[in-house]
């Protein structure tokens, strides 16, 4: 029996830990996260490479690796069509297929590695559809197509038969988001869909999401390091960094005011043409790197990279997740003393 769930939430995620066993013993990948999203909310996930994004997405659609390989622990309570609510993280394999690409589905990263090169577009669209409603193969293909023309792409009748080569990457994303979206899911997990894609296709994506989102009011977690995507298409974040979240909050008072030293990095990281107009072109950078899972830093996780560490305090202890202000969380021990220099 699901624990009880916010009645205005789809998705709530509660103390959700991954570890994967390794030749050098268990190494923890995320630590403790938890979460909610709202119907028709984007909730925007935010860091460097390895911080644990894309594994928080994987152990919720429950597509990590099997015990002993990995370890999953805390509550993932999804609420369904039917109005039940249940733990995902307890659900048995057969159970969590039948919601996977149905009533919670993903775009992956890479559309060319996670499109089949040797089955159409409109087989691999229509293969999703024949498993969840049951439908004969002309259906699914008549649903294959109205999704083609949901997601923008001209002549579908015709790429129904087209291979993934056939396509550029703009259209290869608009067709795994066709994918994500055959079954009309109630929460869309989107693992940085735009990061290969210009400037360009990048808009008309992010512009395509919203549009959908409007249209069927399903919840979107969106994964992203890019915070110019995460400002157009997001109502909240979450900063993650080493598996943990080190901020979260609504979009404009965490982008306008962030607490955390690391949200502090990324934001100056990112370029502003009204610098670039006056000369000042050169980005600041975060210095070092996201630490090795293997190899934490004793405390806070950060605290190598970070310029307003205090030795003796924030190389010892980890630091709790604090509530600052209203809806707004930070993880640091030195937040109050940063956050009256910023003022």
């Amino acid at each position: 029996m699901a624990a009880d769930m916010d009645a205005s939430s789809v998705l709530d995620v509660r103390n959700l830990a991954v570890s994967f066993r390794t030749d050098r013993g268990e190494v923890p990948a995320v630590h403790d996260v938890s979460f909610t999203v709202k119907p028709g909310e984007t909730l925007a996930l935010v860091g460097e490479s390895g911080s644990g994004k894309s594994v928080t997405s994987l152990a919720v659609m429950r597509l990590t690796p099997p015990a002993p390989q990995a370890s999953l622990t805390g509550s993932i309570l999804f609420r369904g069509r039917d109005g039940q609510v249940r733990d995902l993280a307890t659900l048995a394999e057969h159970e969590m297929q039948a919601m996977r690409g149905n009533e919670i589905s993903m775009i992956f990263q890479e559309p060319m590695t996670s499109l089949n090169p040797v089955h159409r577009i409109g087989d691999q669209i229509a293969e999703a559809v024949r498993y969840h409603r049951k439908v004969d193969r002309q259906a699914a293909l008549d649903r294959a197509e109205e999704l083609l023309v949901l997601v923008g792409i001209p002549e579908p009748r015709k790429r129904l038969k087209s291979y993934p080569h056939h396509l550029s990457g703009g259209m290869r994303q608009r067709v795994m988001i066709a994918m994500a979206l055959a079954c009309d899911p109630s929460v869309l997990i989107a693992d940085e869909p735009t990061t290969a894609l210009d400037v360009t296709v990048q808009a008309q994506i992010l512009e395509l999401l919203k549009e959908l989102q409007e249209r069927t009011g399903m919840a979107v977690v969106f994964i992203t390091h890019n915070l110019g995507v995460v400002a157009e298409i997001a109502d909240r974040v979450m900063v993650m960094y080493a598996g943990r979240i080190v901020e979260r909050g609504g979009v404009v008072p965490l982008l306008k005011h962030p607490l955390m030293p690391y949200t502090h990095g990324l934001l100056r990281s990112v370029p502003r043409l009204e610098l670039a107009a006056f000369g000042q072109a050169k980005l600041e950078a975060i210095r070092g790197n996201v630490p090795d899972p293997t190899r934490m830093p004793q405390g806070c996780s950060f605290h190598p990279r970070c310029d307003h560490a205090e030795l003796g305090r924030c190389d010892r202890t980890i630091p709790i997740l604090e509530e600052a202000e209203a809806d707004h969380l930070v993880r640091c021990h030195r937040w109050r003393a940063i956050a009256s220099v910023e003022a």
